[in-house]
C-alpha cells in the first residue's frame, strides 16, 4: 500500500522530467495523465537543469575562457534535454516563414532544417552562450541561470493555456493544450513566479519581463500563422523565453 502510494506521488515529477529531459527514470511507466499532472513542476525541472548548466559553466570558467565555458554549458543543456526544444525552435521558425497555414504545418512536420530554422538556431545559441558568458562574472550566476531556465519551462504552460492545438491529429503538444487541467497550468505559472521571486527578489521583474516578451512574440506569431500551437511551437517558446530571460539578466 505504501509502495503504491509512493509510486503515485512520484509519477508526476518523473513525468515532468521525462517530458523535458532525457534523464533515465528506470522502469517507471508513465502516461499522458502523469504528464498533465507533472506540468505543474515544469519550472522546477527548469531550475534544476539551469543549476546544472550554471555549475558546468562555473566549473570550466577558470580552465577555459568564459565564452567557451558558456558554450560547453549550453552543449550540456542540449545533451540533457536531447535538443528537443532546439528542434522545436528550428521547425517552428521554418514553418512560420511559410505563406499559408497548411504549408506551415507541413513544413513543421518534415525533418530537414531550412534557412529560417538554421538561422534561428545560430542566433539563439549565440545569444544564450554570450549571455551566460557575461553572467559567469556575476556573484549570483547560479540563481540567475536557474531562474532563467525555470521561466523558460513555464512558457509552454502559458502558451497551452492561451492557445488551442493547431493540428487535427495527435501530438505531444496536445497533452498540454487539451489534457492538462487548468490547475496544473496555472499552478505551474504561479510556481515559476514564486520560485524566481524567491531566488532573485525584485530583480525577478527583469527576467519575468524578458520571458514574457519572448513568449508573447511566439504566441502572436503562432496565432496569426497557425491559429494555435504545436509541439514545435511550445519548444520554441521554451527556447526563446529562456534566451529572453538570460538577456534580461545581463541587462540588469
Amino acid at each position: 500500500m505504501r509502495r503504491a502510494l509512493g509510486a503515485r506521488f512520484l509519477r508526476p515529477p518523473a513525468a515532468a522530467l521525462a517530458f523535458l529531459t532525457l534523464l533515465p527514470l528506470g522502469r517507471l511507466e508513465l502516461d499522458e495523465r502523469d504528464v498533465a499532472r507533472g506540468a505543474l513542476l515544469f519550472p522546477v525541472v527548469g531550475a534544476l537543469v539551469g543549476t546544472a548548466v550554471a555549475l558546468v559553466g562555473i566549473g570550466l570558467e577558470n580552465t577555459l575562457t568564459p565564452f567557451l565555458a558558456a558554450g560547453v554549458a549550453i552543449a550540456f543543456e542540449a545533451l540533457v534535454t536531447g535538443g528537443i526544444h532546439l528542434d522545436g525552435l528550428a521547425d517552428a521558425s521554418d514553418g512560420l516563414g511559410a505563406r499559408t497555414r497548411e504549408r506551415a504545418l507541413k513544413i513543421m512536420g518534415e525533418g530537414p532544417v531550412g534557412a529560417f530554422g538554421a538561422t534561428s538556431l545560430v542566433f539563439d545559441l549565440l545569444l544564450k552562450t554570450g549571455a551566460i558568458a557575461v553572467l559567469l562574472a556575476a556573484d549570483d550566476t547560479l540563481v540567475l541561470v536557474a531562474a532563467a531556465l525555470a521561466l523558460g519551462r513555464a512558457a509552454p504552460l502559458l502558451l497551452a493555456w492561451a492557445l488551442p492545438y493547431a493540428r487535427s491529429g495527435e501530438g505531444s503538444g496536445r497533452i498540454l493544450t487539451d489534457r492538462t487541467p487548468a490547475w496544473s497550468l496555472g499552478g505551474g505559472l504561479a510556481l515559476a513566479l514564486v520560485l524566481v521571486t524567491a531566488l532573485l527578489g525584485l530583480r525577478a521583474v527583469a527576467l519575468l519581463t524578458g520571458a514574457a516578451m519572448a513568449t508573447l512574440l511566439v504566441a502572436v506569431a503562432a496565432r496569426q500563422r497557425l491559429g494555435g500551437v504545436t509541439g514545435d511551437v511550445l519548444g520554441a517558446g521554451i527556447e526563446l523565453a529562456t534566451t529572453g530571460s538570460l538577456l534580461a539578466a545581463v541587462a540588469t
